[in-house]
């Protein structure tokens, strides 16, 4: 029994021409980049962006934006050379398993759910935000009490404590159940919601650059300094590590296109799609991006994002700002709120998807594999998601969850950056309908990029992220290495 055995990429090429025991093929390439474009626009744009200004970057957040993009690029080339060259259900899970073996497999998989499962929290905590706004400058009625819309950690000005998120556990409940439904269904909900969120990011900046102050551009990067957030977490503020540190909470805004390669297995032509969905949407959103968060820190200051706007910084500018516009603010915040619920199932589908491999290998029990007879979703494991994130959503901060997401995605990265140099030189001949350029020039960039932004999240979050590795190797010690099929063929 070794821990370092890869899967045969002839055994996951088998399973993924293997549709009639699997999953349904339904998704084209359309399909795939309106679901990248709907997991990638959502709180990362409308939450994360005020939060990185107002703790990192100040208006130099579109510089960010570009760091970030640039990393995701990179890591995106070498996501559409995998998903193109091995197109079934898992992700970096599953090519890490085919070029690092079953322990790094396994740190990958149990990675993703920070990146899946805790993101699809930290959207669900925004979406909370969001309805409140909602009830109270478009409803005109009064707010969710502060109580029941936020966690126990969290406590108010007026020093009520917090117990819990009911309407971020609330909305996780009604996506998960839409995904046992079926995928589908999932990505036709998905795309008209895709088609509301973009026309709104072209409203605000369209109508917004009407209204930009050069005055808040002033520094365009602020001088070196320190930023405590009301956790009491020391930021680097301003200067090139601030705009590191917000190129890794931005990041959060792009997580979503690799979540397209979790459908491979679900997706027609998925050789000709999977580039096309990943690389597309990822296009597409760094252009709206950038033009937004430069719109966005033109047209409100700093204080602005550290005080009332926080969470619901977008509706907060116009409503204050945009004077004759307020329609817009009463527009954005029920947009946001369809957009952040297609994000949470994206990252769902992902989540779900992730753990359904990992089902068919053993190394994690292999009910989250068992598919529903008659939409012929992983039905447990959307379930047993709905649990893990449900608790996330209901009981955690999201900017601590937010951060969580974006170094263990950063992590994953990384390590599918890797994958591609190391296929390369083991698998010389295999058929690849997309091919990363400059290997290894490109992947080994990649590497570099998101290492640098993960090193700018700050030693808490890298604390967070060894806290959550070691809980995941004591599981795979104790569990998954008993029970994987690759090691354990008669468990098959």
């Amino acid at each position: 029994m070794s821990i370092w055995k890869k899967k045969p990429l002839e055994k996951l090429l088998a399973e993924a021409a293997d549709s009639e025991k699997g999953l349904k093929r339904t998704l084209t390439a359309w399909s795939l980049v309106a679901l990248g474009v709907g997991a990638i626009i959502g709180a990362g744009l409308f939450v994360r962006t005020a939060t990185a200004a107002a703790q990192s970057a100040g208006p130099s957040v579109t510089i960010a934006f570009m760091v970030a993009a640039v990393g995701c690029a990179l890591a995106g080339l070498c996501y559409a050379e995998l998903s193109s060259s091995i197109p079934i259900a898992g992700s970096a899970y599953t090519y890490t398993y085919a070029t690092m073996g079953e322990f790094l497999a396994w740190i990958i998989g149990w990675d993703l759910i920070l990146e899946y499962a805790v993101g699809a929290a930290t959207v669900g905590i925004a979406w909370s935000e969001y309805l409140n706004d909602l009830l109270i400058n478009v409803v005109h009625t009064d707010p969710i009490p502060y109580a029941w819309s936020h966690s126990p950690f969290q406590t108010s000005a007026e020093g009520v404590h917090g117990i819990l998120n009911a309407p971020a556990l609330f909305i996780v409940s009604i996506i998960s159940l839409l995904l046992i439904k079926g995928i589908q269904e999932s990505a036709f909900i998905n795309g008209l919601i895709v088609i509301l969120k973009v026309a709104i990011v072209i409203l605000i900046i369209v109508i917004g650059w009407n209204f930009i102050n050069p005055v808040n551009h002033t520094p365009y990067i602020p001088q070196p300094s320190v930023f405590i957030d009301e956790h009491g977490i020391h930021h680097a503020y301003g200067g090139i590590m601030g705009i590191l540190g917000a190129a890794g909470t931005v990041f959060f805004a792009f997580i979503g296109f690799d979540a397209v390669s979790t459908a491979a297995q679900e997706t027609i032509n998925p050789k000709k799609a999977m580039p096309i969905g990943i690389l597309g949407s990822l296009v597409v959103c760094t252009f709206l991006y950038i033009l937004f968060a430069h719109v966005l820190t033109g047209v409100a200051t700093v204080e602005d994002f550290r005080t009332g706007g926080k969470e619901a910084s977008i509706a907060f500018a116009i409503n204050k700002y945009m004077i004759g516009y307020q329609w817009l603010g009463q527009f954005v915040t029920i947009a946001i709120l369809a957009g952040f619920s297609s994000v949470i199932l994206v990252l769902l589908l992902g989540q779900s998807r992730v753990f359904y491999a990992m089902g068919n290998d053993g190394l994690l029990p292999k009910m989250f594999s068992d598919l529903h007879p008659k939409y012929k979703t992983p039905y447990k494991a959307n379930i047993a998601i709905l649990i893990i994130v449900g608790l996330f959503a209901a009981f955690v901060p999201g900017d601590i969850v937010g951060d969580m997401t974006s170094i263990g995605t950063l992590f994953a990265f990384t390590l599918v950056c890797a994958a591609v140099i190391i296929l390369r030189k083991t698998e010389p001949n295999m058929v690849r309908e997309f091919r990363t350029p400059f290997v290894p020039v490109v992947p080994a960039l990649g590497i570099i990029v998101c290492l640098a932004m993960m090193y700018g999240l700050g030693w808490t979050n890298w604390t967070r992220l060894f806290i959550w590795m070691a809980i995941g190797i004591i599981i795979y010690y104790f569990y998954g290495r008993k029970n994987s099929t690759l090691n354990n063929p008669d468990k098959e």
